[in-house]
């Protein structure tokens, strides 16, 4: 088993999805937070969130009303799975174990990976997205405590 070089919290720095052609858009906004975490045997885990989600009026998580739940729900990505790593490709690939969007679950990814020092990045290769063609971009800063 190959050790993963990037194993432990990282804090959203930048999620952007750089539509071919050249703009970058944000579907979870320009400020985007989130955390992920990787063990040294690949489990791992990702969560983000657009920080100005409007909160239920009502403290019951079971009693959003339809448009509470929805905005909940688009602005939060949230998934776990195990990788495999090619570090002399920089490539890491995942099947999602599980996740806030069903469709993928089970679903096989590709990452390209860049590490340095306490900054980590992970790239897509290109997927369409509301009809562009898009390569997402995640910056991650490793946490220290």
């Amino acid at each position: 088993m190959t050790t993963v070089p990037f194993a432990g919290t990282w804090s959203l720095v930048r999620s952007e999805m750089q539509v071919t052609g050249g703009e970058a858009c944000y579907p979870l906004g320009e400020n985007c937070q989130g955390r992920l975490m990787v063990d040294a045997q690949g489990n791992f885990a990702v969560q983000l969130m657009r920080p100005e989600r409007p909160r239920f009026a009502s403290d019951d998580i079971l009693r959003g009303t339809d448009e509470e739940l929805r905005d909940a729900y688009q602005g939060y990505v949230a998934f776990w799975s195990k990788l495999t790593i090619d570090p002399a490709l920089n490539v890491i690939t995942y099947q999602v174990e599980g996740s806030l969007f069903p469709n993928w679950v089970g679903h096989e990814n590709l990452r390209y990976f860049e590490l340095n020092g306490d900054c980590l990045t992970l790239k897509t290769p290109p997927f369409l997205m509301a009809e562009r063609e898009v390569t997402g971009v995640l910056i991650w800063q490793r946490l220290r405590s």
